[in-house]
């Protein structure tokens, strides 16, 4: 492909990102600065990704947006704002966060041309999408979640904490992005002289599970190295420093202190653990 075919491509694929993210921003799943972020990799992922790559992103974006919103005032008792240092509304770090690592795998591919970069991508956005139906469906859990590191039982909404709905949730929402990886890779004439068609059964598998580990990463993470404060009028875990909520300030609880692991640095890298293993998994079927 020529330079100026490039140029073409990517500026369209940065013409439909922003008309997406105005679209999120009016219905409120973006802020202005997730807008910037969405603008970013969705011109990536769109421009060099082609029709696979605006598939794969949409079907995480929509996803994992209408999930935002499921059963939003039963979310909303349970308190999970005193938890979270960010709402449902995406800004810019949490943009980059989900699909940073998906963008950077699809300059790989669009430099290489090797497939395993498009694999490395699609796993990227099964673990965004996996990490998010695991959080947007595991706090309507009917039983507890546990500390991945120890069985512990902990609140709702504790950083590492796990449970058997989330897991599924977590493995439906990566099967989703691999399925549509699966019809992509079928649809997408530019990708029919890769390996990734003779390939696309164990694919399958490979992002589907890609994703699923990495969701189990990302927890992993939250429960040893993420940074998580206390408030010590409201009594409760939060990821807010360094004022609760409240007003209070937040005093480092567990967690790296220096320098401080947030949320969005665990999505990030878990995302990018996610690509890894498809990487590899894709690589060692040769």
């Amino acid at each position: 492909m020529s330079l100026i075919i490039y140029f073409v491509a990517l500026l369209a694929g940065f013409a439909l990102a922003a008309l997406i993210g105005y679209l999120g921003y009016r219905r409120r799943a973006l802020s202005r600065s997730g807008v910037v972020g969405a603008i970013i990799t969705g011109g990536l992922l769109f421009g060099l990704g082609g029709l696979s790559g605006a598939a794969l992103l949409l079907a995480f974006f929509i996803s994992s947006s209408a999930l935002s919103r499921f059963k939003e005032s039963q979310k909303e008792s349970l308190a999970l704002f005193e938890k979270f240092s960010k709402g449902s509304q995406r800004d810019l770090w949490q943009a980059l966060a989900n699909g940073g690592a998906a963008a950077l795998c699809i300059v790989g591919w669009a430099i290489t041309h090797q497939p395993a970069w498009w694999a490395a991508c699609a796993a990227a956005l099964a673990s965004a999408n996996a990490d998010t139906w695991a959080t947007e469906l595991g706090v309507l859990s009917k039983t507890p979640p546990r500390l991945i590191t120890s069985g512990q039982t902990v609140e709702v909404g504790t950083s590492g904490g796990v449970s058997a709905w989330g897991t599924f949730a977590a493995l439906v929402g990566s099967f989703l992005i691999s399925l549509v990886a699966f019809i992509a890779i079928h649809l997408d004439p530019n990708l029919h002289a890769s390996r990734l068609i003779s390939n696309s059964p164990a694919l399958l598998f490979i992002i589907t599970l890609s994703g699923l580990l990495a969701s189990l990463f990302d927890s992993l993470l939250g429960a040893t190295v993420q940074a998580i404060y206390y408030c010590d009028r409201c009594g409760k875990e939060t990821e807010r420093h360094p004022a609760h909520r409240c007003g209070a300030p937040t005093r480092p609880l567990r967690g790296w202190k220096w320098p401080p692991l947030g949320n969005d640095w665990v999505n990030f890298l878990a995302t990018a653990a996610g690509a890894l293993i498809a990487a590899g998994l894709f690589v060692s079927m040769r």
